[in-house]
C-alpha cells in the first residue's frame, strides 16, 4: 500500500493549529489517514496533551498519540491479555517512534520538546506562562509542526509493518 505520507503531516498540523490537543490531533490525523472511525480511543487521548494534563513532565502528547495509533494496529488484544509476548510488537514499534523523537527533540517529554522547539519550558497550568506559550507560536506553527511530524512518523511505522499481522486494523483501508 502506498499512501502519501505528507498528508499525515498536513492533517496533523492543521488539526493542532485549529483544534489543539496534540495527542488527539496526532491520533486524528492517523485515524483519518487509515479511514478508521474510533471515537473511544480518540476520546481517551484527551488528557494526554501537554505532557499529560498540561503538566509538561509527562510524554509529549504528539508522541502519546502516535504510540496509541501504533497500539491500535499492533497492540495486544483483550483475547491475548494473558500472553505477555503479544505486547512485544507494539512496544518495539513504539521504540522506533521514540527514536525519532530523541533524534529530533532530545527527549519524549513535553518539556524536552518545548526546550528543543522554544528554547525554554512552560507551565501550561499557569495562566501567565500559558499566555507566553501561545505568544511564542505554540498553536501558530510550533506544536502543529511537532504533531505533523509525529503523525507522519507513526503513520510510516504503521505502514511499514501493516501487512505483517493478522489484525482487523491491519487490513487495507
Amino acid at each position: 500500500m502506498t499512501k502519501d505520507l505528507s498528508r499525515l503531516y498536513t492533517r496533523g498540523y492543521e488539526f493542532e493549529q485549529h483544534h489543539g490537543n496534540c495527542a488527539q490531533c496526532t491520533l486524528a490525523a492517523i485515524l483519518e489517514f487509515f479511514n478508521i472511525q474510533e471515537d473511544a480511543l480518540f476520546k481517551a487521548a484527551t488528557p494526554l496533551s501537554g505532557g499529560t494534563a498540561g503538566m509538561g513532565n509527562g510524554n509529549c502528547g504528539a508522541y502519546s498519540g502516535g504510540a496509541l495509533a501504533i497500539g491500535l494496529f499492533f497492540g495486544r488484544p483483550r483475547k491475548d491479555f494473558g500472553n505477555r509476548d503479544a505486547a512485544k510488537l507494539s512496544s518495539t514499534l513504539t521504540r522506533k517512534l521514540r527514536t525519532k523523537f530523541m533524534e529530533e527533540y532530545g527527549g519524549v517529554t513535553c518539556h524536552a520538546v518545548q526546550q528543543a522547539v522554544f528554547g525554554r519550558t512552560f507551565n501550561l497550568t499557569d495562566p501567565i506562562d500559558r499566555q507566553a506559550f501561545e505568544a511564542a507560536g505554540a498553536h501558530t506553527d510550533k506544536c502543529p509542526h511537532v504533531v505533523g511530524l509525529a503523525a507522519q512518523w507513526a503513520g510510516k511505522i504503521i505502514i511499514d509493518h501493516k501487512n505483517n499481522l493478522d489484525n482487523p486494523y491491519t487490513q487495507e483501508r
